[in-house]
């Protein structure tokens, strides 16, 4: 038996949200892609388009009964086959799967997405010191600030602590687009620690200020970031604030090299945008809040139907939180609200 799905929902990060899509009669898939380092954006970008083109191009099957079977006591064993609809795709993710979102609002065209969905999605203003100034205290949740040489095999030898290197050891690291959540016991230093040393690559970039190096691959002539970072400094340096941002927009864009525009929605974004929600924690030291406010003004400029839900007092992650549900069960209303008017489907509350 084959059926049309008439909505899809493609999310980076499994959360609340799945058994509200389902129950609605979304197709919700969660995809990977490839990590940094060695990808770089362009690659995460070709994923992007390659997993909206594979969910278009065939038929799915079913492997388990949906929760609204389980509790209706009519599960089947039986497969259910079925087709997703290209014009009805929404994108969504968290953190960096927000970013995901925004790089299928700008490269993906077939399919396109109907709707885009931003969870305190990181790059909607790379341009900050958040992510160009080196961080000598804690700044990511008050988490502790990593020592580099604990990274040596993930630090391009631009940024080696321990200087000079042999570029041959980056170089080798091997594509990979599944990384495990590991973590150290509770009897070692730092109970909990990530075992995993990709689980803090992101934050190691950030905290030395180069992330924008490893997200483009643009490591020639000493990267990208700390010409940015010295052009930053200029801007809040100038007495005359309002010429200086026109300044740093244009001086911005001379400095990052026009191949690497389309990573950046700050140059790439234009009126052809899909609607955009964002949801935000006010207090997110990970991805500051200034990401998505800045995004939104921006694609309003643009004539964008885009709209930014502050969620008061609340750091990043906040829809992991135990009883996320009941503390959030409006803001993932708002999120339903939005999908029906744009993908169509009834999406109610995962109860």
């Amino acid at each position: 038996m084959s059926v049309s799905i008439p909505q899809t929902v493609v999310y980076k990060q499994v959360t609340n949200h799945l058994n509200r899509t389902t129950n609605a009669g979304y197709a919700f898939i969660s995809a990977d892609y490839q990590l940094l380092p060695p990808a770089t954006g362009h690659d995460i970008v070709q994923d992007i388009q390659a997993v909206l083109q594979f969910v278009t191009s065939r038929e799915f099957t079913t492997t388990s009964p949906s929760l609204n079977e389980v509790e209706a006591g009519s599960a089947s064993t039986e497969g259910l086959g079925f087709w997703v609809n290209p014009e009805a795709i929404a994108v969504a993710g968290s953190s960096a799967g927000g970013l995901c979102a925004y790089l299928a609002a700008v490269h993906c065209t077939s399919p396109k997405p109907k709707a885009i969905i931003s969870m305190y999605g990181m790059g909607g203003d790379f341009f900050t010191s958040h992510y160009l100034s080196p961080k000598a205290r804690p700044f990511f949740r008050g988490r502790e600030i990593l020592d580099p040489r604990d990274f040596i095999d993930y630090l391009h030898p631009n940024h080696d602590p321990d200087a000079p290197t042999d570029p041959r050891r980056f170089a080798s690291l091997h594509p990979v687009a599944d990384s495990a959540l590991a973590y150290h016991p509770q009897t070692y230093h730092i109970p909990g620690y990530p075992a995993n040393p990709r689980m803090l690559l992101p934050r190691l970039y950030l905290q030395l200020g180069v992330f924008l190096d490893y997200f483009t691959g643009a490591h020639d002539d000493g990267g990208i970031s700390i010409p940015l970072r010295d052009a930053l400094i200029s801007k809040h340096e100038s007495e005359a604030y309002d010429d200086s941002v026109a300044e740093f927009d244009n001086l911005i864009r001379t400095l990052v090299p026009v191949q690497h525009h389309g990573l950046f929605p700050h140059f790439a974004a234009s009126k052809d945008w899909p609607p955009t929600l964002l949801v935000h924690g006010t207090e997110d030291s990970a991805v500051p809040i200034w990401d998505s406010r800045h995004l939104v003004k921006r694609l309003k400029a643009l004539g964008v139907n885009v709209e930014l839900y502050e969620v008061q007092g609340r750091e990043h992650s906040f829809d992991y939180e135990t009883g996320a549900e009941d503390l959030f069960g409006d803001v993932f209303d708002r999120v339903g609200d939005f999908l029906r008017s744009h993908i169509g489907g009834e999406l109610n509350s995962s109860n």
